[in-house]
């Protein structure tokens, strides 16, 4: 008699699975969320002309998780969409690269740091 649940890895979800599921409201990355999502960006957003590839919402690439959690680098945090369910909720399941972030991080770090005050 087997003992154990059984194990499906190949079986598709019959809809999306929804990542709100997948964290308990009161983690921190939900915090993070709904304190993003209340600040004013509309300066990050007009810098953007337009020209060149579609680009990453400010919102994806604000770092604040991050910062909350102890990831730094920019490295880590590209990691960190593959492989931690909170920055991969945070990203919207997307995966900057690290220069993208770093150069996000370059360009508006005036208006970033004016976020932590």
């Amino acid at each position: 008699m087997n003992r154990f649940r059984p194990i499906d890895r190949k079986t598709d979800y019959l809809l999306p699975p929804s990542l709100d599921d997948w964290l308990p409201e009161d983690h921190l990355a939900c915090f993070i969320l709904e304190a993003i999502e209340r600040l004013d960006l509309s300066a990050l957003t007009r810098a953007y002309g337009g020209r060149g590839s579609t680009a990453y919402h400010p919102e994806v690439l604000s770092l604040l998780y991050g910062y909350a959690s102890g990831t730094f680098s920019s490295r880590k945090i590209e990691h960190a969409t593959y492989d931690s369910l909170a920055f991969r909720y945070l990203a919207s399941g997307s995966h900057p690269d690290h220069d993208t972030l770093a150069s996000f991080r370059r360009r508006f770090l005036d208006e970033l740091a004016g976020i932590f005050h």
